[in-house]
C-alpha cells in the first residue's frame, strides 16, 4: 500500500511544501500503463486515460509521453488535453447529459465523439449526417463493481442509451446515414473479474451486425485497484485472455475484426498518489479516540462520498505502539476519513499519509468552508516538482465581483 516513496522522502516533502499536499509518483503511472500494454499485447488495443481521475496538466503531459490516448468527460477536459499536446485523433470525448452545443464544440476539435442519448444522436445526425464518424454509448444493464454509486451500466443508470432502444438507435442512424465507428459500454469501477468485460463484449458482438461500419469496441475502464491491504488489483492477464477467447470465437463465426479501446483512470493514477496531512488535535473520549487533521472532505471526498477506504500510515512515529483511532477532518460537517482504524501511536503534529490518493482526490477538491485547496507535487526522474501551488486568499476571491 505504501511501497513506492520512502517515508523519509514523504516527510521531507511535508516539511518543504507544507500540508495538506498531494504527492504523485510518476514512475508508478508508467508501471501501471506498462502492465496494461503487456497484458493486452495479443489484442489490437488502445488505452485512453480517463482524465477525470486527475487532470493536472503535468500529469496529462506525462501520460501523453507514454504514448497513451486520453478520454474526456467534458469539453474543458478536451481543451486541457489539447493544451497538454494530445492530438485530436488521440482524444475521446464521451458526452453525458450535456447540451448539444458542447458536443459541437468538442467535434470542432476533431476528437472522437461518443453520444449517450437518443436526443443528442438525433441532433448529431441532423447537423453532421455522414460527415463526422461517431460512437454510441450503450447501457448494457450489467451491474458491475462493489459499490452501487460507482456502477454505471445497470438498468437504473443514467449513463448510455438503453440497449432495449436498439431499434430507435438504428432508425436514427439509418435516417441520417450516420457513420457509427465506435460501440461503447462502460459498466463501472472496481471490476475484479473478467466476467463483466466478457458480458459487455458479448453484448456488443450481438448488436454489431446492426452497425456494419463499426470498427471499435470500447469496453470502458473500471479495472479494480487494491485499496485495502488484503485486496488485489484486477487480474489483467486473465481478463485479456478470456476476452481474446470470446473474440476469436466471434471472428471465426462472423469473419469480422474490431479494435478494442479501454479507458483506465483510477488504475493508472490511484496508486501513484499520497495525501499528506498533519495531526492538529487529539480528542479522546470514553468510547472513541478522535484524531483531527488539517484537511477534510473538501480535499479528499471519496471516504464520505463512496464510503471508500484509504490506508493511513503515521509517517512520524513508525515505531509507535498501534492504537485504534477515528480520523476526522477540520470541516464544519461530519467528515470522517476512517473509523476504528489501527494506526501507530498518533501525536499532535504527526504527519499522516493517505495512500492510493491519486485518483479522484485533488480532482474532487473544493474550497468549502473557504479553506484553501492543497498543493500538488510530482516526483519524476528522481526530482520533486511543485505542479500546483496551494491556494491563497486571492484564490477564494477569484472571479467574485467586489
Amino acid at each position: 500500500m505504501h511501497d513506492t516513496i520512502p517515508s523519509v522522502k514523504l516527510l521531507e516533502i511535508a516539511k518543504d511544501y507544507g500540508t495538506p499536499t498531494y504527492v504523485y509518483d510518476a514512475d508508478v503511472i508508467r508501471e501501471q500503463y506498462q502492465k496494461l500494454e503487456s497484458a493486452f499485447s495479443s489484442l489490437d488495443c488502445r488505452f485512453f486515460y480517463a482524465a477525470k481521475a486527475l487532470t493536472n496538466i503535468n500529469i496529462l503531459k506525462y501520460i501523453r509521453g507514454l504514448n497513451a490516448s486520453v478520454d474526456c468527460s467534458s469539453v474543458q477536459e478536451v481543451q486541457l488535453a489539447l493544451l497538454a499536446g494530445f492530438s485530436p485523433e488521440n482524444i475521446l470525448y464521451t458526452s453525458n447529459g450535456v447540451s448539444f452545443d458542447e458536443i459541437c464544440e468538442a467535434a470542432a476539435t476533431g476528437a472522437h465523439i461518443n453520444i449517450d442519448s437518443l436526443s443528442n444522436l438525433e441532433k448529431f445526425g441532423k447537423k453532421f449526417g455522414s460527415s463526422y464518424p461517431v460512437g454510441i454509448r450503450l447501457r448494457p444493464n450489467i451491474r458491475a463493481g462493489g459499490n452501487y454509486k460507482i456502477s454505471t451500466g445497470h438498468d437504473s443508470s443514467k449513463f448510455g442509451i438503453p440497449i432495449e432502444q436498439l431499434q430507435q438507435i438504428t432508425d436514427t442512424v439509418n435516417r441520417h446515414k450516420l457513420q457509427v465507428k465506435i460501440l461503447h459500454i462502460h459498466t463501472g469501477s472496481d471490476v475484479q473479474e473478467p466476467d463483466t468485460f466478457i458480458q459487455s463484449a458479448e453484448k456488443m458482438f450481438q448488436i454489431a451486425g446492426h452497425f456494419p461500419e463499426a470498427e471499435v469496441l470500447d469496453l470502458g475502464g473500471g479495472f479494480k485497484v487494491a485499496y485495502r491491504p488484503d485486496e488485489k488489483d484486477a487480474d489483467l492477464k486473465k481478463i485479456a485472455s478470456e476476452l481474446e477467447n470470446v473474440y476469436h470465437t466471434y471472428q471465426q463465426q462472423h469473419q469480422r475484426s474490431f479494435r478494442f479501446w479501454f479507458e483506465p483512470g483510477k488504475f493508472l493514477v490511484s496508486r501513484c498518489g499520497y495525501f499528506l496531512t498533519e495531526v492538529t488535535v487529539l480528542k479522546p473520549t470514553d468510547t472513541i479516540n478522535f484524531v483531527s487533521v488539517n484537511s477534510g472532505f473538501n480535499h479528499l471526498l471519496r471516504p464520505m462520498f463512496y464510503d471508500a477506504y484509504h490506508h493511513i500510515i503515521n509517517l512520524s512515529n513508525p515505531g509507535g505502539v498501534p492504537g485504534i483511532y477515528t480520523v476526522t477532518g477540520n470541516i464544519c460537517e461530519t467528515d470522517t476519513f476512517a473509523s476504528d482504524r489501527l494506526i501507530n501511536e498518533v501525536r499532535e503534529g504527526d504527519i499522516l499519509v493517505f495512500c492510493n490518493a491519486g485518483a479522484y482526490g485533488f480532482q474532487m477538491a473544493s474550497q468549502y468552508n473557504s479553506r484553501y485547496r492543497p498543493a500538488e507535487v510530482m516526483i519524476t526522474d528522481g526530482k520533486t516538482i511543485l505542479i500546483r501551488k496551494r491556494d491563497s486568499f486571492d484564490d477564494l476571491l477569484k472571479n467574485q465581483i467586489l
